[in-house]
């Protein structure tokens, strides 16, 4: 409990900074009216995608094998299967954005495969979150001043802080669905998308007996 008068204010903190990663998802698929047939030609392809991404050693942070799916597709109205379809999808993190477009247009030259990305963003422990929560607290002691000092008062103490939380950037995402062509190789060049963070706090500032009138 606080005897005498309370400020409360709300700090808030913008930044808007370059992205730090990249990623982009891989997917292969096969269908056949054989379930063996799929699975075969579905695990050909997945190892030709895990020989293209080999071929690129340091240019890739990382790489998961994420969603396998087989399903049947049955003749409408009856159980009857007349085809099997398979998909595995692989998700790749680059932190080098120079050759990431060259890099995309490699691994969607590949037989059935669909190229999904990338996706902008952040790391998880980017030194930016913490900046920025520091400055929306800045600006939440300024405020506060700022409103005493109005009052003919000073802040005395601080008697809460919530955080209201980060705002996390949104993330960009194309798609380019690949195959065998003939000719030159494309080339693609991709702008990295400007990271957008914000915070908020809620702070209760106990302040001087105010001068009023």
């Amino acid at each position: 409990m606080v005897d005498g008068p309370v400020v409360t204010v709300r700090g808030e903190a913008y930044r808007e900074v370059p992205p730090e990663l990249a990623r982009f998802a891989v997917t292969v698929t096969a269908r056949d009216r054989e379930r063996e047939a799929t699975l075969t030609r579905l695990a050909e392809r997945a190892a030709a995608v895990r020989v293209r991404l080999d071929g690129e050693g340091a240019a890739i942070d990382r790489r998961e094998t994420g969603e396998l799916r087989v399903r049947p597709e049955t003749r409408r109205g009856t159980e009857r299967v007349v085809a099997w379809h398979g998909s595995v999808t692989t998700t790749v993190t680059v932190s080098d954005f120079t050759a990431l477009g060259e890099l995309m247009l490699r691994v969607a030259e590949l037989d059935q495969v669909e190229i999904a990305g990338p996706w902008w963003s952040l790391r998880p422990d980017s030194p930016t979150y913490r900046e920025v929560r520091h400055a929306a607290i800045a600006d939440a002691l300024a405020r506060g001043r700022e409103y005493a000092e109005a009052l003919g008062a000073r802040v005395t103490a601080l008697v809460e802080l919530a955080d209201t939380g980060v705002e996390r950037p949104m993330m960009a995402r194309m798609a380019y669905a690949g195959g065998p062509e003939g000719g030159g190789g494309p080339e693609l060049d991709l702008d990295p998308q400007p990271q957008s963070v914000q915070a908020a706090v809620q702070a209760r500032f106990a302040i001087s007996e105010p001068v009023l009138g």
